[in-house]
């Protein structure tokens, strides 16, 4: 019987990386697994997958107090974590981080493996406890043996929303469908008056996990980047 040794999480709790799932590779569905094996060429020499994310605001406040300053500071914090975690509690280990990076990995997916995941109207995933506060950092391949993690089996909390305030609130219409209309979203937020060129009303209305609901600080950089992004291609 293969032993399986237990997840350190202190390190990188501490750091605001507080959500951790461990996928056997093998165990995988079979289209993730395709998905992982093809994504990266040397995944065969690894045994486990570890999805790594923060929830809430402690991971902006870890790295602001660790002075990070560059183009993609969260990503290069939670690399430089990642490193140190390993360097600290998994010496013996190899691994390989594959996202963030060039690799292509359904992390969306990945969340809903771990049920993480749940859809919402506006295309942010959803979860009981953090609301919509939470996302994927970092995707590791890895030769550990950590006790593979169960499932959260938790109710997707849109389904029995009945206010439906994000679509309500949405002043460009793009969820009146039910559904996000993304030429809806993208025409509304490149207008000269757009109220989300640097947050989403809709989201920030959602009543689910508001207590972990992210600072204006880190909301103004995670919409500022995807407003250039639209900006640049739309």
């Amino acid at each position: 019987m293969e032993t399986f040794h237990p997840f350190d999480s202190t390190q990188l709790n501490g750091a605001g990386l507080n959500r951790q799932a461990v996928f056997n590779i093998d165990d995988l569905p079979s289209d993730m697994a395709a998905c992982v094996r093809a994504s990266c060429p040397s995944a065969s020499g690894y045994r486990q997958l570890l999805l790594i994310g923060h929830a809430g605001r402690q991971l902006w406040k870890s790295m602001k107090a660790a002075g990070v300053h560059s183009e993609h500071p969260v990503d290069d914090f939670t690399v430089q974590v990642v490193r140190e975690w390993f360097a600290r509690c998994q010496p013996q280990n190899t691994y390989e981080i594959i996202y963030p990076g060039t690799h292509l990995i359904g992390l969306q997916r990945l969340g809903q493996l771990a049920g993480w995941h749940h859809a919402t109207p506006f295309m942010v995933g959803i979860d009981r406890e953090w609301g919509t506060w939470y996302a994927y950092r970092a995707v590791v391949l890895a030769d550990t043996r950590f006790e593979p993690t169960v499932p959260l089996k938790t109710a997707a909390p849109c389904h029995h929303c009945e206010h439906k305030a994000c679509i309500a609130t949405c002043p460009g219409a793009a969820l009146d469908d039910g559904q996000l209309n993304l030429g809806k979203c993208v025409a509304y937020r490149k207008r000269a008056e757009s109220h989300c060129k640097a947050t989403c009303l809709a989201r920030v209305i959602c009543p689910v996990g508001s207590q972990h609901r992210y600072d204006d600080e880190q909301m103004h950089h995670i919409y500022s980047n995807s407003m250039r992004y639209i900006e640049r291609y739309y």
